[in-house]
């Protein structure tokens, strides 16, 4: 039972990931999806941090904070959970794949997926615009299908797995201010 509904999973899986890398490839989403996937690296979203931090006044340095944690709880966990897992990207175990861009690694989970979710979750919910923050995570989620570096299941478990980060870390955002602020005058006094 537990074989044929893994299969099952498998094939569709699969199925709608050669659906959206096969059947949807033109240049311009070559080109506009190679850009956006970009958006789902650490460091387009350190800059976010970093600029939210300097230019973003008092509220933004604390939504910044609250994204580094967020950016680093997303990374850890998704990059635990790639080792444990240890599934093949696409393009390894599949023929005819349209690779547009390479990545090395594990596929399971998205991290890409996992970075823009926890972090567009947290500014959607800080600055509101939630909706419109999630379209973009969901874009560059999607990108990662479109390239040919993960399966649908991938980017889906990275989007849930992110927002669970960013829903954690916002729920327990007054410990870690009061956290930071213990620590920082400790720091003062010594």
């Amino acid at each position: 039972m537990l074989e044929g509904l893994t299969n099952s999973f498998n094939y569709y899986d699969t199925s709608i990931f050669f659906w959206i890398n096969l059947h949807l490839h033109n240049p311009l989403y070559d080109m506009l999806l190679s850009i956006v996937t970009f958006a789902g690296t650490q460091i387009f979203w350190i800059a976010i941090c970093l600029g939210l931090f300097i230019f973003g006044g008092e509220k933004g340095k604390k939504v910044a904070l609250i994204c580094f944690f967020a950016l680093f709880l997303s990374y850890v966990l998704s990059e635990l959970i790639k080792y444990l897992v240890a599934r093949p990207r696409p393009f390894v175990v599949l023929n005819k794949v349209e690779l547009v861009s390479y990545t090395g690694g594990y596929s399971f989970p998205s991290g890409h997926a996992t970075t823009a979710f926890a972090l567009c979750t947290v500014l959607g919910l800080k600055y509101g615009y939630i909706y419109l923050f999630i379209a973009f995570a969901a874009l560059i989620a999607f990108s990662r299908v479109y390239l040919g570096v993960h399966y649908p299941s991938d980017v889906i478990f990275g989007a849930l797995l992110g927002v669970g980060c960013a829903l954690l870390l916002l729920r327990e955002e007054n410990k870690i201010w009061d956290y930071i602020l213990k620590l920082k005058s400790r720091l003062v006094n010594k």
